[in-house]
Formats: structure tokens, C-alpha cells, sequence
């Protein structure tokens, strides 16, 4: 983007933007985020593993191209995110974004995964933890304007690779009520 992006960002309004992961980063994400006209932006990190996109946690990066950039999986991505991008969504809303996750497992087993997506029902992750199908877990993550929030859930689905797995949120649990505001709130913005 030519010109002075800041000014831009407050006076345009975009559907989705590409950020280069590093030092400037976090001031053109800030800007996004508290602009009147661009705060839902869907906002793809570019670079870096999801590790280093922990540290940008707070802006809700929705989705990373992993570099070097390979045809394949940058079509893949924008494949999975462009419903989001154009406000499209399914019955059960899956929101894409990348945020920290503490997960304490029934055995009080303690490990970090990181979000994929995020329903009112329930989240998708990613972890090289093992953990099984049927599992209780309590988690504990922020979102945006979410204070960090902690959450009963249990297993609901595992990759065989063992990388990914899915969880839903306990409905006598009413923490998840919050989470379910959040959404409301985030797709109304």
C-alpha cells in the first residue's frame, strides 16, 4: 500500500488486508482494529511460523501465509477464509483466528495449542499434544475484546496426524454464553 497506510485505514474501508509479520506489524494492526470503518477487517499475517504470530495475538490475526509462499497452500487458505472475507457464513458461524489456547486436560496435563477457528458451540486448534477423542479439557484464551475467558470443553474430533483437534464447549458451562456475545458482537461490528 503506497501513501500513508494509517490515514488510509481511517478514512477507507477494506474487507481484508495482508501484513507482513514484523516491526512494523503491530502499528498497522493497531490501526486496523481501532478503525471506525475496518475493525472487523479480516487481517492474513504473512511470514513466520504461529509461534511468532502469538506475539500479534491481541490484534486477531485471522489466518498466517506461511512463507516461503507455495501456490498450494496460499490457495488452500484463501479458499477456507474467503467467506469470511466476504461476510458469507454458515449456519453455525466459524470465525478464523489465530490465538493462544491453555489447555488443562482431565489427567492435569498442561500444554498450548493455538485457535483455528472459533464457533459459539466450539473451537478447532492445533497442538502437537496428544490428547483423545472424548476428553475432557478446560481451556483458557483472549479474544480482541474478550478478556481471557476460561471455558469446560471436551474432545470432539482428532486429525490423524495429530495435529489438529476440535472441541466442544461444555453447554452447562455457562462461561460460554460469553464467547457466544463475543461472536454476536463481532459479526454485528
Amino acid at each position: 500500500m503506497a501513501g500513508e497506510v494509517s490515514d488510509r485505514l481511517q478514512k477507507e474501508k477494506f474487507e481484508a488486508c495482508v501484513v507482513k509479520l514484523g516491526p512494523a506489524a503491530a502499528s498497522v494492526m493497531e490501526t486496523v482494529r481501532t478503525s471506525p470503518s475496518n475493525s472487523r477487517m479480516v487481517i492474513y499475517g504473512l511470514g513466520g511460523s504461529a509461534q511468532e504470530a502469538m506475539r500479534y495475538s491481541k490484534y486477531g490475526i485471522n489466518a498466517i501465509f506461511h512463507e516461503p509462499l507455495e501456490r498450494p497452500a496460499a490457495l488452500k487458505l484463501v479458499r477456507a477464509t474467503q467467506m469470511l472475507v466476504f461476510h458469507e457464513f454458515r449456519r453455525y458461524v466459524r470465525i478464523p483466528v489465530i490465538t493462544e489456547i491453555s489447555v488443562v486436560a482431565n489427567d492435569n496435563r498442561r500444554f498450548t495449542a493455538t485457535s483455528v477457528e472459533i464457533s459459539s458451540g466450539g473451537m478447532s486448534v492445533r497442538s502437537a499434544e496428544d490428547i483423545t477423542i472424548g476428553q475432557p479439557v478446560e481451556i483458557s484464551f483472549a479474544l480482541l475484546t474478550l478478556p481471557r475467558i476460561w471455558v469446560r470443553a471436551v474432545v470432539t474430533w482428532r486429525h490423524a496426524q495429530g495435529r489438529a483437534f476440535g472441541i466442544h464447549f461444555d453447554v452447562q458451562d455457562e462461561r460460554r454464553l460469553r464467547i457466544k456475545e463475543w461472536i454476536d458482537a463481532y459479526l454485528e461490528g
